[in-house]
């Protein structure tokens, strides 16, 4: 459950603050500083970061950061962690990175499961910036 208390607005604002600079990088395909901001952010949450809304956001970022870098490992324990973050399951767009990890560390199973929860939460739409292969793969594997 989310906590109702509020963070410090000194933390607030310092984590806000990291967040942009790493959604900055990220537009600029700079994944390491991305990396580094939105690790720095995250580890100003108290614990426990179930607790804070900001954890979601941040670790999906942190998530999509290095799997935009390739660094796919790194991915899924990001991502892995903000599933034990309320408002985690179901997301769409958690699922479709959790999905297009698998596949690419070959555990096909894992990912047919995790693009087809993608898939349910988002609809054909959820591919369409995606690289071609993953819906491929999806629709090799499942039949609709």
């Amino acid at each position: 459950m989310l906590t109702t208390k509020e963070l410090d607005d000194t933390i607030h604002q310092h984590i806000l603050q990291l967040g942009k600079a790493g959604d900055e990088f990220m537009e600029q395909g700079n994944y390491p500083d991305a990396i580094a901001q939105f690790r720095a952010a995250f580890g100003l949450l108290p614990e426990p970061y179930q607790d804070w809304e900001a954890s979601l956001w941040l670790l999906t970022s942190l998530g999509e950061a290095y799997y935009f870098a390739s660094e796919y490992t790194q991915a899924y324990a990001a991502l892995a962690k903000a599933m034990h973050v309320p408002g985690a399951i179901g997301n769409p767009l958690i699922h479709l990175r959790l999905g297009e990890i698998q596949f690419e560390l070959g555990n096909t199973q894992r990912a047919t499961d995790e693009l087809l929860r993608a898939y349910m939460g988002g609809g054909k739409e959820i591919f369409a910036n995606e690289d071609k292969k993953y819906a491929d793969f999806l629709k090799q594997t499942v039949t609709f």
